[in-house]
């Protein structure tokens, strides 16, 4: 008996499917663990090939201020099983969030690597702050162990910040008042090559003086380092105001791009800044509406070199409606284009209570990609495997 081709084409396309993806695995449930809820998924790969999944793990609820600690749990399978989950950072009862991870490499004091974990701490509602009703500071705390044991946490406000606040700490007092402040979420970056080698860079945005309709007063910014933590430095803002929460990621020549969320949600894409200077300054912003977004976070990450000109991955909810469709990207020449395209994990049924929303992402090997991002309603967040070659 014969089978004819386009009965078997179905059968072709699903096992592809399946093969470039492996099922989901649940890292962090609501509601287990002492927390009623988890969020801001991060990750990071060590040198010995350890995955680390940071998350919000939030107490009270899902609020996004109150008692928040910063979360980790570890993976020596890629991804496949989940260890033990610890608590890394904290503010008390108060909260520890936007966690941003990058492992240092380029140290010679620490040649088998250091993990840099940045955070921010708030001491009031996002709203509140925006207000000049309360200050979020900037920490970092490093391991020398993969992941295991943590320094004390060092404070960088007043390098990386411009809070308004002399009557708290001198160092605060600046013409150019900022209030809330978050890194990127997701994961930090080290430049590995250029004459910026070896420099650290995080991601970040705030917002400037009174709150200003249509979220006006928001703006991304990056911070960095260049002698391991030791100092920092604040980059140019992006000169756009609306722009959000943000990624980057290491182009060719000293090259930068940041990708930002546009939280005016005029235009539903996202904003890409271009710097030739390591991220110091930007000759070029504009919207890219080859990424679709909701106004939610993305994920951007180098992933691999070709002739010359840097792989990047990124990731997000690719619709313009919902917090849905997470989508992975490709893109062979520096985020101009992005050739190929995987559709991670799309919501299923009328009301959409399986809905994807902030993600990250780790190059686990030359050919795969992990993607931890939030499922369900906030209720879990989730590990994927996808293969990109």
């Amino acid at each position: 008996m014969k089978i004819r081709f386009f009965i078997l084409l179905p059968l072709l396309v699903m096992a592809i499917s399946l093969w470039a993806q492996q099922p989901e695995v649940s890292v962090f449930i609501s509601g287990t663990d002492g927390h009623k809820s988890y969020r801001i998924p991060a990750i990071i790969q060590t040198p010995n090939g350890d995955i680390l999944a940071f998350a919000e793990g939030r107490f009270n609820g899902s609020d996004d201020f109150g008692n928040i600690d910063i979360v980790l749990k570890r993976s020596t399978d890629h991804g496949k099983t989940w260890g033990k989950m610890t608590s890394v950072a904290n503010y008390d009862k108060l909260q520890a969030g936007n966690p941003a991870p990058v492992v240092d490499l380029l140290d010679p004091l620490y040649p088998q690597g250091r993990i840099f974990l940045f955070y921010n701490t708030g001491n009031n509602h996002e709203g509140e702050v925006r207000k000049g009703k309360g200050i979020r500071e900037v920490y970092y705390k490093t391991s020398v162990d993969g992941g295991i044991s943590w320094s004390d946490p060092v404070n960088i406000t007043p390098q990386v910040h411009k809070p308004n606040q002399p009557a708290t700490n001198a160092a605060y007092n600046f013409k150019e008042e900022w209030r809330s402040y978050a890194n990127t979420p997701g994961h930090a970056m080290q430049f590995a090559s250029s004459i910026f080698k070896g420099r650290i860079y995080v991601a970040a945005n705030h917002s400037e003086g009174d709150p200003k309709a249509g979220s006006e007063d928001y703006f991304a910014h990056g911070f960095f380092t260049d002698d391991h933590g030791k100092t920092f430095k604040l980059s140019e803002t992006v000169p756009l105001p609306g722009s959000n929460e943000s990624s980057a990621a290491e182009l060719s020549d000293g090259g930068l791009i940041l990708n930002s969320r546009n939280q005016k949600g005029d235009i539903k894409a996202r904003i890409v800044s271009l710097s030739k200077n390591g991220g110091a300054t930007w000759d070029t912003v504009y919207f890219d509406h080859n990424l679709p977004d909701p106004v939610c976070e993305g994920a951007i990450l180098k992933i691999g070199e070709q002739n010359g000109t840097k792989i990047l991955a990124f990731c997000n909810a690719a619709d313009v409606n919902d917090r849905n469709n997470l989508t992975l990207r490709i893109s062979y020449d520096e985020g101009r284009t992005w050739s190929k395209s995987y559709l991670v994990d799309g919501s299923s049924g009328p009301d959409k209570k399986d809905f994807t929303a902030y993600s990250d992402i780790v190059a686990v090997t030359k050919n795969k990609i992990g993607v931890l991002y939030e499922k369900g309603d906030y209720s879990r967040i989730v590990f994927k495997l996808v293969n990109w070659k």
